[in-house]
């Protein structure tokens, strides 16, 4: 299994809590997911200011399969609060373990590098930090006003943590008012025990809600993995769910499985099977609606942002 480095300069593995877990099948990939390695010079650009400014991206992290077509338009997803999380989701390939202290340094640096690639638009996601008091909610604050004050013509979206158990933590990063407050349900309630066992369906659900109760003018956005197991019911539930807590956008991808250790694949949704989900999820009032195999909450971020903004204003016109 993969290792990291810790933040005293030793390896460990990446995923402690999987190494006892038995070895899944790893399934060979259909045409429609196959994408070409990175290696353009704009994905060379992008990793150095990347690494200048040294950031963390949850495009490296997460092993993103559309690294190398965003990298190579300028397009990243910076990761704040460090690269270890608290949690150990089952689909998840970010390292787990004890995070380090924050670095105050951090919003200055993301702010800068959005400065230098001079990004329309931006998404700023993280780890979960369930060892601090409020989830990291002031440091996400504090990022998003600086990139405001360094690039005040970026627009930025986040993908945040559930802070769950935070108490007002939400609030303080719904205040520094971004464009996109994004939080991922990721699947089905039925299969949350086994794949997002630190999370809870409805809490997640209740936070998206949270923002529109906060501040109406914000777009929320939210979205699936599909794979894992669980059927197109129970999706058409979800989307439901997301609407009556006025989600605005929604996104469905296929899950990939980054190792033999995390969730088997269930199996490869077609992309004519993404196709009807998208027509369904439009019926049902979303103002934006990305569903493909190789869909992402922050692929194509800002073009999408583009057409969220002109939905609301067609439907604002309509009514």
């Amino acid at each position: 299994m993969a290792v990291v480095i810790d933040t005293v300069g030793q390896p460990r593995p990446r995923h402690p809590e999987k190494q006892n877990r038995p070895d899944s099948p790893l399934l060979r990939k259909p045409e429609w997911l196959r994408v070409r390695a990175p290696g353009s010079p704009g994905y060379s650009a992008t990793r150095d200011i990347v690494r200048a400014n040294r950031l963390t991206t949850v495009c490296e992290e997460a092993a993103c399969p559309n690294i190398g077509e965003c990298w190579s338009q300028s397009h990243a997803t910076f990761m704040i609060m460090g690269e270890i999380c608290t949690r150990a989701c089952a689909f998840c390939n970010v390292a787990t373990g004890k995070p380090g202290p924050l670095d105050p340094s951090e919003p200055e640096r993301v702010a800068e590098a959005v400065r230098k690639m001079g990004l329309k638009h931006v998404v700023v996601t993280s780890v979960d930090r369930d060892d601090l008091a409020d989830g990291g909610a002031a440091h996400f604050a504090a990022v998003v006003r600086a990139i405001r004050a360094a690039s005040p013509a970026t627009t930025i979206e986040i993908l945040t943590p559930d802070f769950h158990r935070k108490g007002a933590a939400p609030e303080v990063v719904i205040e520094s008012r971004p464009d996109v407050f994004n939080h991922n349900l990721e699947t089905v309630p039925r299969l949350y025990l086994s794949i997002r066992p630190g999370a809870r369906y409805y809490h997640s659900l209740r936070l998206l809600e949270r923002v529109k109760e906060q501040d109406p003018v914000q777009f929320t956005k939210s979205g699936l993995m599909v794979g894992l197991g669980e059927t197109k019911e129970e999706v058409m539930q979800v989307m439901d769910d997301m609407r009556s807590a006025g989600v605005d956008f929604i996104t469905i991808g296929q899950y990939l499985q980054p190792t033999r250790k995390h969730a088997p694949i269930d199996r490869f949704w077609h992309p004519d099977e993404f196709k009807a989900l998208e027509e369904i999820a439009k019926a049902k009032g979303f103002l934006m609606v990305s569903a493909s195999p190789l869909t992402r909450s922050s692929h194509h971020a800002g073009e999408d942002f583009a057409r969220l903004q002109a939905a609301r204003r067609a439907r604002e016109a309509a009514a």
